[in-house]
């Protein structure tokens, strides 16, 4: 399934910095960024579950926002790119 990850990472103080790079750097290790805070992951539900909970245990719930959209198994009708940046095909070849 395709799971949109969205975050806004109060980055006020040094511990807000920090929170912030470790959000994105968890997020990079279960998909790929296509803009600044924003994440498209494809995972199972149980991925999905741990993603969920290692996301809240690094942000402060009273300083940062955390928002996750389930597109399911059907997302490519239901995301539409446009603009400078192609879009990338998460289950095709992967070429190194």
């Amino acid at each position: 399934m395709l799971v949109l990850v969205t975050y806004d990472v109060s980055t006020t103080d040094a511990a807000g910095r920090r929170r912030l790079n470790q959000v994105a750097k968890k997020c990079l290790a279960y998909g790929q960024r296509v803009q600044n805070s924003v994440f498209e992951c494809t995972i199972d539900q149980t991925q999905y579950v741990k993603l969920k909970h290692e996301l809240k245990e690094l942000i402060d719930e009273d300083k940062d926002s955390l928002r996750l959209y389930n597109l399911g198994d059907k997302y490519k009708s239901k995301v539409e790119h446009i603009g400078s940046k192609p879009a990338f095909d998460m289950e095709g070849p992967i070429i190194l």
